[in-house]
């Protein structure tokens, strides 16, 4: 019979490096970026909400109101109205209310995102 005898392991003199094949511990994205990335991944996530944001963008004065995008998406008011707020809880669209209409615009802040989404997308195929 053979008799094999265990040998202590050497201590890393990095313990940040023991935690798993030697390498360093993987560090997790913020929680609350997750979270917002997460929400604005959600709103674009549908494609009618999709259409909406490049109706706003490519009209000619870069905004609409709910009665031109019903017509052109052959949607209902309450449909594209719900859609609308979904976008505007996610920063992409601006509300602006002119009397009984409200006008729509991308949001600025957001446009620079919006094109990075898009231009990923097409490098996917």
């Amino acid at each position: 019979m053979t008799h094999v005898s265990a040998l202590p392991l050497a201590e890393s003199p990095d313990p940040a490096m023991d935690a798993c094949h030697g390498r360093p511990p993987l560090t997790p994205m913020d929680r609350d970026e997750a979270a917002r990335i997460a929400h604005l991944l959600k709103a674009v996530a549908d494609p009618t909400r999709l259409q909406l944001l490049g109706m706003i963008r490519d009209s000619p004065s870069g905004e609409a109101c709910v009665c031109d995008l019903t017509a052109a998406l052959g949607l209902t008011q309450p449909t594209i109205s719900h859609h609308l707020k979904i976008l505007g809880d996610a920063g992409l669209v601006v509300r602006d209310r002119r009397g009984s209409w409200v006008w729509y615009t991308v949001s600025a802040e957001r446009l620079d995102t919006l094109r990075l989404l898009n231009d990923l997308t097409r490098l996917m195929g």
